[in-house]
């Protein structure tokens, strides 16, 4: 294989994706905030902390169960906003229209990006539309970019797990990748499986109105839960133990992931938040997200726990421990 040719793979969430990342962008424009590798850079300006973060989205069906690209461009930023401590501010929203698109497609995703970014609390200010000729694109692409003020007071970082502290996650994993595939591939399980896409910032809110001391959160978007918590082990050089047993995966998901051979752990989410913290902390921390939007099915999944560093373990109900590796790539590509 032509090693200097681009493959879908490297834009899956996986190592490969990584591996470019470092090689071509983080090198290409290095600086202290870029090598931090956080989901959103924070910056001092005027005396605050502003968290800036863009994202691009080119999921295919671009309507699928449980929501749309419209409203999975305004998540997906909030999410990275969030994901830093950090409340959203402003959204920028560019689409790259192919040439036949039909208008009322996209006056339906205008509407739903509209619709998540006022249920988070902000305005899209501004924005850009380009119309490429027909085959160039694939009916739709929107890149969205958010900028969110970070208390003084609050750093939350993949580099900050340490051991003795918890995981948790706000409910099931795997929803929104399984929901995109079935959709794409025209897959019919019987099965009644939805996209999990939603804001996340009212949920932090209220983690840091509880006063819970957060040490890091990810939303684990393409390489699923697996990808994220392989970049805060390597980052924060600890060993990360999960459950089998304590791992929320729906039935429908676990049994779609069963048939076609998929890992629970490695597919996709657009709604949900991975949380690290004090163990002493996890009763609060649990009481304030399940009483947020989108927290009701939060539960602690794991530990941070003495271990050779960078790794992250499957502790099974039945059986011994396996390392759980970041995918190579994904088997779902175009699911954001």
């Amino acid at each position: 294989m032509n090693q200097d040719l681009i493959l879908l793979s490297h834009g899956a969430g996986g190592q490969l994706m990584s591996e470019l990342i470092d090689a071509m962008f983080v090198s290409g424009f290095d600086n202290p905030i870029l090598r931090a590798r956080e989901d959103s850079g924070v910056i001092e300006l005027a005396g605050e902390r502003l968290a800036l973060t863009t994202d691009s989205f080119v999921v295919t069906p671009v309507v699928f169960p449980g929501g749309d690209i419209g409203k999975l461009a305004a998540c997906g930023t909030i999410n990275d906003l969030a994901a830093v401590g950090a409340q959203p501010a402003a959204l920028a929203a560019s689409f790259i229209l192919e040439e036949g698109l039909e208008q009322s497609l996209l006056r339906c995703c205008v509407q739903s990006l509209r619709a998540a970014a006022e249920e988070a609390g902000v305005w899209v200010v501004t924005g850009d539309t380009k119309v490429v000729p027909k085959g160039s694109a694939d009916k739709l692409f929107i890149t969205t970019s958010g900028i969110g003020l970070v208390p003084h007071n609050l750093t939350i970082s993949a580099s900050a797990a340490r051991p003795g502290d918890a995981v948790l996650v706000n409910g099931g994993i795997g929803e929104h990748g399984m929901a995109v595939l079935c959709a794409r591939e025209g897959i019919d399980l019987q099965l009644d499986i939805g996209s999990d896409c939603a804001p996340l910032n009212g949920l932090v809110r209220a983690l840091i109105d509880a006063g819970c001391d957060i040490h890091c959160l990810r939303d684990p978007t393409r390489g699923g839960v697996a990808a994220a918590l392989n970049e805060i082990a390597q980052q924060s050089r600890v060993c990360i133990e999960l459950r089998e047993e304590s791992l929320p995966v729906a039935p429908a998901v676990r049994t779609a992931c069963e048939l076609l051979g998929l890992e629970p752990l490695q597919v996709a989410n657009e709604g949900k938040m991975l949380v690290i913290l004090p163990e002493e902390q996890v009763e609060a921390a649990l009481a304030a997200m399940r009483a947020a939007p989108y927290g009701a099915g939060a539960a602690v999944i794991g530990r941070v726990v003495q271990g050779p560093p960078g790794r992250v373990q499957l502790k099974m109900t039945v059986g011994p421990t396996r390392v759980i590796d970041r995918p190579v790539g994904e088997p779902m590509p175009r699911i954001c």
